[in-house]
């Protein structure tokens, strides 16, 4: 298919790029959209602070009709290059028709774009931050994504070894089934850390999150504990404003197990939410008209018997010392209370097995295995 790309410049352009899943996805019953207003407000500086490190450009591809067929976003993210002292341009936001001229395109004109930018490698899918959907799924592809994970037909990386692209890195994710009771062995380890550390387990008040700014020490905290995580770039007081901002509302705070010593120090954090992948999925990407009743209602008034475990972030110092015990223990008693019967983490680095081996305990299965492909240009 011969197919051009433009520079998103335009309204209907930019439109083009929010819409063009619509086409792609058709009929799938794994596919989980983003919210419109979540995409277009991620190039937008006033709710994505992350810009201010980076340059961003979209493109979208057109046929010979002038119908979108494909869309793709180059990032060049300064801190994340100087802190891994590299010169790498990455992608994201990736669809594109099973066309490998299409898909050729697209990679090629970020390519090009990052050589112009003196980068000599490029990777993806990737986003500005960490929090960002990041790469590619390579297995799995029967099984129905989540909030924060990206979806993609089986093609989507056969065309990426066509295209002479290899394996950067891997992530999987776990999912479990909820037990009733708290594992014997997490029992133990909870009252031992406890006596021996005085450590408790504190719930946010919303005063606490908004006034008083608890969200920037969950924030220092992440910097911490990610921080040689594969391409983590800190993320400062004004990033973290603005994630609390936008997210926080939706989320239940008794779900949001902290971890403080006996000095009131933030030591390991958890978050968690009820599964919306398939109000999500009503929605179709829009509020209006009825896209904001169905969210609402699966966080609020009738979720499913599925949690999203969305990240846990234990202190360097702390690791190893059984302090996830502690969230496990707080949160497996409310997980019954509220009916929830499974639990999916979000994606995981493959070779990080510190973090897997703690899901042993509650017999795990590890599927949906994702890839940050990456290539030399220079």
């Amino acid at each position: 298919m011969k197919c051009t790309v433009e520079t998103v410049r335009t309204k209907r352009q930019m439109t083009d790029f929010v819409k063009l899943p619509r086409k792609i996805y058709k009929g799938s019953p794994y596919y989980v959209p983003d919210l419109d207003k979540d995409v277009r407000g991620w190039f937008d500086p006033k709710h994505n602070p992350g810009l201010k490190h980076s340059e961003v450009v979209p493109f979208v591809a057109y046929d010979e009709k002038g119908e979108p067929v494909g869309r793709i976003v180059g990032i060049i993210n300064h801190k994340a290059n100087q802190i891994w002292k590299g010169s790498c341009v990455r992608f994201g936001w990736i669809e594109f028709v099973d066309d490998t001229d299409v898909s050729a395109a697209l990679l090629k004109t970020v390519e090009d774009w990052g050589r112009q930018k003196g980068m000599d490698s490029i990777q993806g899918p990737l986003g500005i931050s960490d929090f960002d959907k990041e790469g590619m799924l390579v297995e799995d592809f029967d099984k129905v994504g989540s909030t924060i994970t990206i979806y993609n037909p089986p093609y989507y990386p056969e065309h990426m070894a066509r295209h002479g692209y290899g394996k950067e890195v891997d992530w999987v994710q776990v999912r479990i089934a909820i037990p009733e009771d708290v594992p014997a062995r997490f029992a133990r380890v909870k009252k031992l850390v406890t006596e021996m550390y005085g450590l408790q387990v504190k719930k946010l008040t919303p005063h606490e999150v908004f006034k008083e700014h608890y969200g920037r020490k969950i924030f220092r905290l992440l910097n911490e504990a990610y921080s040689q995580l594969f391409g983590y770039a800190p993320h400062d007081e004004e990033e973290a404003d603005a994630f609390v901002s936008e997210y926080i509302k939706m989320l239940d705070l008794k779900m949001l197990p902290m971890i403080e010593d006996g000095e009131g120090n933030l030591i390991a954090c958890s978050i968690t939410m009820p599964n919306i992948s398939k109000a999500l999925q009503k929605t179709g990407g829009s509020l209006f008209p009825l896209g904001w009743y169905h969210l609402l209602k699966a966080l609020k008034w009738h979720h499913g018997n599925e949690v999203e475990l969305l990240l846990i972030a234990v202190h360097p110092e702390w690791q190893a010392l059984g302090i996830n015990a502690l969230i496990f223990a707080d949160l497996i008693p409310i997980f019954n209370e509220k009916g929830f019967q499974y639990a999916e983490t979000g994606p995981m680095l493959e070779d990080n097995l510190k973090v897997l081996t703690q899901w042993k305990a509650l017999n795990p299965t590890t599927y949906k295995r994702r890839r940050c492909f990456s290539k030399e240009i220079q």
